[in-house]
């Protein structure tokens, strides 16, 4: 189970900067194929909203790969080490 933990963390590391690429990359077209102001605004809210998801990812991704997961406490006891 600690394998697919690192595993899974390794993909979480490769796919958040890919999806916020494709992410600016979709708004850039969107915006420069209707440039109104309506558009810059939902698509710099779909920005602001999701970058920080996708860096949120990437410290998970982070910890999984560093093995901060492979001991998870049973009780609320263990967490006072």
């Amino acid at each position: 189970m600690n394998q697919l933990k690192k595993i899974l963390g390794i993909v979480w590391l490769l796919v958040a900067p890919f999806t916020m690429y494709f992410l600016i990359k979709t708004a850039l077209r969107e915006i420069s194929l209707k440039p109104v102001i309506d558009t810059k605004i939902q698509w710099g809210v779909f920005i602001l909203i999701f970058i920080p998801i996708g860096i949120g990812l990437m410290i998970f991704g982070y910890y999984c790969v560093k093995g901060e997961y492979s001991h998870l406490p049973k009780s609320s006891a263990e967490l006072e080490d």
